[in-house]
C-alpha cells in the first residue's frame, strides 16, 4: 500500500529575489544534520515576532550552504525591507535569479532533492554554485500538522 503524501513533486523554473531576516547555525556535515537545521528553525520560531516587517510568519525560508565538511543553515522570514534587524539576527538580500523549484513535503525532502536534480539534468540545467546564491528550502508552517508543504529551490545557470 502506497502512503499518501501532500508532495506533488512538480518542477518548474521561477525567478525570485529574497530579502530575509533570520538566524543561522554552522555545524559538521553530514553528521549534525538534519538535527542542526531543526534546532535553528525552532530557535528562530521562538523569536519570529521580533521581526517587525515580516511578510508571512508562517513561511520559513531556509537558505543553506555546504562544503561536505560543514554546513551553514539559516531560518528566516521574508521581509519588505532590511530595517530593524533584531540583535543576534542577520539580514541579507539574495539577488534576483532563476531557480529550479520542486514542491514536496517535510517527510519527502530527500525524494524532492533526488527528483529536482534528475529533472534539472533531463532539462539541461546546471546548479549555480554560491555565486551570490544559495539553495533554499521553504517551509509552509501549519500548527500541529504532521506533514507540511516544502519547496526546494536550486539556483540554476
Amino acid at each position: 500500500m502506497e502512503v499518501k503524501t501532500i508532495a506533488t513533486f512538480e518542477c518548474e523554473v521561477i525567478k525570485k529575489e529574497y530579502k530575509l531576516i533570520g538566524q543561522s547555525l554552522t555545524a559538521n556535515f553530514p553528521q549534525s544534520f538534519p538535527d542542526a537545521a531543526v534546532k535553528v528553525q525552532m530557535d528562530f520560531e521562538k523569536r519570529i515576532n521580533e521581526v517587525k516587517n515580516c511578510k508571512n510568519k508562517h513561511v520559513l525560508i531556509s537558505p543553506h550552504m555546504c562544503n561536505d565538511i560543514v554546513a551553514t543553515y539559516f531560518a528566516c522570514v521574508e521581509v519588505e525591507e532590511l530595517t530593524e534587524i533584531p540583535e543576534g539576527m542577520i539580514g541579507f538580500t539574495i539577488p534576483m535569479m532563476d531557480y529550479a523549484k520542486i514542491s514536496c513535503s517535510n517527510k519527502t525532502i530527500n525524494q524532492g532533492y533526488s527528483k529536482i536534480f534528475a529533472w534539472m539534468g533531463e532539462n539541461g540545467y546546471k546548479q549555480k554554485w554560491f555565486d551570490k546564491s544559495f539553495p533554499i528550502e521553504i517551509f509552509y508552517i501549519q500548527e500541529g500538522a504532521e506533514e507540511e508543504v516544502v519547496e526546494i529551490l536550486v539556483p540554476i545557470q
